[in-house]
């Protein structure tokens, strides 16, 4: 239970550390070299950790991408568990929807499992293998009509949206399987302490569903408070599973000379 408890929080707090603050078609909130890590925690004991890298500006397909590395580490000193996975994302110059999605996860004692995910926009496919030991095991082809996000991609797409004041759907392809990540935004502000500033820090609210009820016990609800400036950094989140709720927080960041806007 502990260890599907864990994979809950570190695999979907990608998503909700993503959910960050008007449709932004420029990518101009995307900064290379900007590195965010985050506390996953469970009445205030650190289950793990969650660091997302924006890399340089590569090419793929011929095109400019936009790619974030994400690593997952559980805590070391939780018995009996021990959850480590990387997950590569290339996006489109925008950084408004995904065109490759990869993931190592570490699921036992030194065996890694594999997961890429390819989006063919032209053809409206998505194609997603699973590989165990080197060895493919699993193949499965989407059919789609829209663009898609992947559980790290969607940490810049949703940074686009702020002060809509509306719901908003975010097709994503996650955990072998579309679904649409509902976002409600109200355009709240707020102050938020996290240990890791000296000061309250200016946020906007949101929350959501991710729409994922029955993966690892999830009721998919959560909520979230991001930094109210340019930089739309998430800073803390909550959301809900069977036993409770997990807290995520922002921990430490570089992104040049940013720092947490203080609130009034």
């Amino acid at each position: 239970m502990l260890s599907a408890f864990i994979r809950a929080c570190v695999v979907v707090s990608i998503v909700i550390v993503g959910l960050a603050p008007a449709m932004a078609q420029d990518g101009s909130y995307v900064y290379p070299g900007e590195e965010l890590t985050y506390r996953v925690s469970y009445l205030n004991i650190t289950l793990g950790t969650i660091k997302t890298i924006t890399e340089p500006y590569t090419m793929i397909n011929g095109k400019k991408s936009v790619k974030v590395k994400v690593f997952i580490d559980s805590h070391p000193n939780i018995p009996f568990v021990s959850l480590h996975a990387i997950y590569e994302s290339w996006m489109d110059s925008t950084a408004s929807h995904a065109l490759k999605f990869t993931a190592n996860t570490e699921i036992e004692d030194k065996q890694w499992e594999f997961d890429q995910y390819i989006f063919d926009y032209d053809k409206r496919k998505i194609y997603a293998d699973k590989y165990r030991d080197k060895q493919k095991i699993k193949s499965k082809v989407f059919d789609i009509k829209k663009r898609y996000n992947d559980g790290s991609s969607i940490l810049f797409a949703a940074r686009s949206l702020v002060n809509v004041k509306k719901s908003l759907r975010l097709p994503t392809v996650i955990m072998d399987d579309t679904v649409n990540t509902v976002i409600n935004f109200n355009g709240t502000k707020e102050a938020i302490n996290i240990d890791a500033s000296s000061y309250p820090i200016k946020t906007v609210f949101f929350s959501g569903d991710a729409n994922w009820t029955g993966i690892y016990g999830l009721s998919g609800r959560f909520e979230g408070w991001f930094s109210d400036d340019e930089a739309r950094i998430p800073i803390k989140a909550k959301m809900k599973l069977y036993v409770g709720s997990a807290t995520i927080e922002l921990l430490t960041w570089r992104r040049g000379k940013w720092q947490p806007p203080k609130a009034d």
